[in-house]
């Protein structure tokens, strides 16, 4: 729906507001007889962090220092653990493993590629091994695979490698009619768009140059089967564009959605709901958060729903407030605050819930936590740590209360 001109102009005083306020608060400060972080460890235990707000809780999944994680996601990694594994990527080429336990958690580094690693996919693609595996590469074009075992053992082996490409983003799964089965398409700087198939001799890999692109894809993801056709991805690029992308018997088609004079970072797709299109958010360099909405005629409109710091490096949808039908967004980066997105009527509000001991670069929804009726948000960058972030014990729940 349309928003209303005082709309984006409260939103434009909720920003100054928060921006303001850069001395911790109180709430913010952890209590003078707690102990502090930096002596608890989160293998031995859950290990609070202060939050912002009272109704949100932070805690520490793991402290990376001084090594950055650029890319943070939650993964049913070891299929026969019920809690999904929180997956970290650094700047050393560590893919790091954390498997929690009771609010536990232990990292367990699965590569170290000596450069930063930044691609992560998670699918079935090879069907010579059993179920799904995990797909990263990054800054020296190396592509691995990483399994996992029951008994909870995992390896690695790389899979490609792109010589003088940067691996940025991958997504997997049925993609390309070209190809029969499953397969990764993985975007490169400089700007390329690689295929790469389990269809080499003796259980190797095959990569194909499918396309050069203008510009360095940053975020994708593969959008709901909307019924017949190839699945279509959307792709965000510092080159300035939104764009779907088909793959083709005959190629890539590209469609665009939005196009401006700046970068664009990050991409999510709000969670279906009956009578509406498909809804995606991306976050843009200059602050500038932007939602589109697919009409029943396929057109695209967009808005623009924040006016926020510099440097959108996170952005996640998901459900993080009490009432299911308030469609909400969270963000994050290089202010150092992850912030809540909520559209209350026609109006957006904002809310600071977290703040970074450095800049964002990445956020993840997951569900982590099944005490609350919500989402969770994983948050990482230069921090040098992934923090947890969940709604309290009960909260969106009327059928229990906390015990």
């Amino acid at each position: 729906m349309p928003m209303r001109p005082f709309a984006l102009l409260s939103l434009v005083a909720s920003t100054t507001a928060c921006a303001a306020a850069t001395a911790p608060t109180a709430a913010e400060r952890p209590a003078p007889d707690a102990p502090a972080a930096a002596d608890l460890d989160p293998r031995q235990g859950e290990v609070p962090l202060p939050s912002a707000v009272p109704d949100w809780y932070a805690s520490l999944v793991v402290d990376n220092a001084p090594t950055g994680i650029w890319t943070v996601e939650a993964v049913p990694f070891f299929a026969h653990h019920a809690c999904p594994e929180v997956i970290g990527l650094d700047d050393r080429g560590r893919c790091l493993v954390c498997v929690s336990y009771s609010g536990k958690w232990t990292p367990r580094p699965a590569i170290e590629d000596g450069k930063w690693l930044g691609g992560l996919a998670h699918a079935d693609v090879d069907p010579r091994l059993a179920g799904a595996e995990l797909y990263t590469g990054g800054e020296l074009g190396n592509l691995y695979q990483v399994v996992a075992y029951e008994n909870g053992a995992m390896d690695c082996r790389r899979i490609a490698c792109l010589p003088g490409c940067e691996i940025h983003t991958i997504v997997a799964g049925e993609l390309d009619p070209a190809s029969a089965g499953p397969e990764l398409l993985v975007f490169t700087q400089p700007g390329g768009l690689y295929r790469v198939t389990p269809t080499g001799p003796d259980g190797t890999f095959e990569t194909a140059l499918v396309a050069a692109l203008p510009g360095r894809v940053r975020d994708a993801l593969v959008l709901p089967d909307p019924g017949g056709g190839p699945p279509e991805i959307a792709t965000v690029s510092r080159a300035g564009w939104l764009r779907l992308l088909r793959m083709t018997a005959s190629g890539p088609e590209w469609t665009t959605v939005h196009e401006g004079p700046m970068g664009e970072g990050r991409l999510d797709v709000a969670p279906p709901r009956p009578g509406r299109g498909t809804v995606l958010y991306t976050g843009l360099d200059d602050g500038r958060v932007l939602r589109h909405e697919r009409g029943a005629g396929g057109a695209w409109r967009t808005e623009t729903i924040y006016l926020g710091p510099q440097g959108v490096r996170g952005l996640a949808a998901g459900r993080f407030h009490a009432d299911p039908g308030v469609e909400t967004i969270a963000v994050f980066g290089y202010a150092k605050k992850v912030q809540i997105l909520a559209r209350i009527g026609e109006e957006w509000e904002v809310e600071t819930i977290f703040v970074d001991r450095d800049k964002g670069h990445w956020l993840a929804a997951a569900e982590l936590d099944g005490r609350n009726a919500t989402d969770e948000l994983l948050a990482s960058g230069y921090g040098a740590r992934i923090v947890l972030l969940s709604r309290p014990p009960g909260y969106g729940r009327s059928e229990l209360t906390e015990r």
